[in-house]
């Protein structure tokens, strides 16, 4: 099978069911922020093995984080009766990142302040793929008249944008590095 189909050629795609769109649909444009969300995880999960962060439980984390935004995505990319095909979206999902939200919290100082995204690396990645998850949760948005499982996956973003912020800080706490805040 060939990468290259050249049915994108002239500016349109398909969504999930086969409906015809420009490539800037909002669904489309949704679908891509995700995509590219994934794979700031992807170069999270690769930094999380060299850095002191709990390696292994946070690629863990990082990995079942993927898969959702996977699954969110092929509903994000559907319209109409085709999304009843795909499986459904596990709410559960978001307790999780509540849990590993409240976890790292718990081993660290309160924040007082605005955080200044900095070192270490770990750390910077992680607000960057954090300013990226809240793009892809302003293009979610947009889709017209969003409901169930476009609702879910909307509310799953928005909570992955407060997991990312707390993991950029837990690496930085877990480096040693101190927090630089930002006061008006």
């Amino acid at each position: 099978m060939k990468i290259y189909t050249k049915t994108g050629d002239k500016g349109q795609t398909s969504l999930v069911g086969g409906c015809r769109v420009i490539k800037a649909h909002p669904r489309v444009m949704t679908y891509g922020d995700v995509d590219e969300l994934i794979s700031w995880l992807a170069l999270l999960r690769s930094e999380i093995v060299s850095s002191r962060c709990e390696g292994a439980d946070s690629d863990t984390a990082l990995r079942r984080i993927q898969i959702f935004l996977m699954n969110a995505s092929a509903h994000l990319a559907a319209e109409g009766e085709s999304e009843d095909r795909l499986k459904p979206l596990d709410t559960l999902e978001i307790g999780f990142l509540e849990s590993e939200i409240d976890r790292m919290t718990a081993q660290m100082p309160p924040q007082t302040a605005f955080v200044l995204p900095g070192a270490p690396r770990l750390s910077a990645m992680c607000h960057i793929a954090r300013t990226v998850c809240r793009r892809a949760e302003r293009s979610a948005v947009q889709i017209e008249h969003p409901d169930g499982q476009d609702l879910t996956a909307l509310s799953y973003i928005n909570r992955l944008s407060d997991y990312l912020f707390t993991l950029a800080r837990y690496a930085a706490f877990k480096e040693g590095v101190k927090e630089d805040f930002w006061l008006p």
